[in-house]
C-alpha cells in the first residue's frame, strides 16, 4: 500500500471512554483519517466512534504500548496524532499543526498537555508537560515501558505551540488509586533502570519531584488544586522506588530461604 505523504492519521484506543471520546474525535476531525482501536467497550464508545466516521477495529487490550502500536499500524497516513480517549486538542492546536505539516523541519513533535486538577484546569502561566504525539509514521514507534508507554521517533523531533487537554482524574481519590497501580506496574522496570542509591532515591526523589511540579512547572499558581496536584505526584515518586525497595527486600529473603 503506497502510503501517502504529508497526510495526518489521528489515532486513538479506547475502552469505555463515551463521556469523553465526542470531544476527542472533534477536535481531531481535520485529519485525512481517524483510527480508533477499541477493546471491546460496552458503553457505546463504538456507536460515537461511528458517528464520527473513524475506521473502527476491536482487539483484546494487549498492554498499553502494545495496543497503541497496533492501532499505528492500521493507519494509512505518513504522520501520526495520538491522542488518549480522554485527551483532545486546543483551541488553536489545529491550525498550528496543519501549517507545520505543510513545511515538517522534525520527525516528531512535543505538544504541551494541560492537566485538569480535580476540581479546575490549570492557571494561565502553568507550564504543561511535553509529550511526543506528533510523528512521522516512518520514524516512529511505541518503547515497551510498562504503562507510561509512549512513542520514540529515530530523527530530530522539536517542541510545537499546540496544546491539548487532558481530563483527568476528578477526584483524590481516583488519582490514589492509578498512582497505586501504575507505581505496582512500574516496579520490575524500575529495578532494572535504578540498581543504584535506592535509599538515597526514597528520601530525595520525592521532594524533588514536588519542587519540580510545583516550583518549576509553577503549579502553585493553581491553589491547593496545585498543591495536591503536586504532593499527589510526589506520593507517586515515593511509592515507585518504595515498591522496588520492597521487592528487593522479599527476593532476599526468599534467596535466604532456599
Amino acid at each position: 500500500m503506497n502510503v501517502a505523504r504529508n497526510t495526518l492519521s489521528g489515532v486513538v484506543t479506547t475502552f469505555n471512554n463515551a463521556a469523553t471520546l465526542d470531544a476527542c474525535l472533534s477536535s481531531l476531525s481535520f485529519c485525512d483519517e481517524l483510527v480508533v482501536l477499541d477493546s471491546a467497550s460496552t458503553d457505546g464508545t463504538q456507536a460515537i466512534a461511528r458517528q464520527h466516521g473513524a475506521r473502527l477495529f476491536e482487539e483484546p487490550f494487549k498492554g498499553y504500548g502494545a495496543q497503541k502500536q497496533s492501532a499505528i499500524d492500521k493507519c494509512t497516513s505518513d504522520w501520526i496524532l495520538l491522542l488518549d480517549a480522554d485527551e483532545w486538542l486546543a483551541e488553536g492546536a489545529k491550525d498550528i499543526i496543519q501549517e507545520q505539516l505543510a513545511h515538517p523541519n522534525a520527525d516528531g513533535y512535543r505538544l504541551a498537555r494541560d492537566e485538569w486538577l480535580f476540581w479546575r484546569w490549570p492557571a494561565r502561566g502553568t507550564r504543561g508537560n511535553h509529550q511526543l504525539r506528533l510523528f512521522r509514521k516512518s520514524a516512529g514507534a511505541m518503547n515497551a515501558v510498562p504503562v507510561h508507554a509512549a512513542p520514540e521517533v529515530k530523527g530530530v523531533v522539536r517542541d510545537l505551540a499546540a496544546r491539548f487537554c487532558h481530563f483527568g482524574e476528578p477526584e483524590i481519590a481516583v488519582r490514589v488509586e492509578k498512582i497505586n497501580r501504575y507505581s505496582s506496574g512500574l516496579v520490575e522496570h524500575s529495578a532494572r533502570k535504578h540498581k543504584r542509591f535506592m535509599g538515597t532515591r526514597l528520601v530525595v526523589y520525592p521532594w524533588l519531584a514536588f519542587l519540580k511540579m510545583y516550583v518549576g512547572k509553577r503549579y502553585f499558581l493553581n491553589g491547593w488544586a496545585g498543591f495536591i496536584a503536586a504532593r499527589t505526584h510526589a506520593f507517586y515518586a515515593f511509592l515507585k522506588y518504595a515498591k522496588v525497595y520492597e521487592a528487593r527486600i522479599k527476593r532476599a529473603r526468599t534467596t535466604q530461604d532456599v
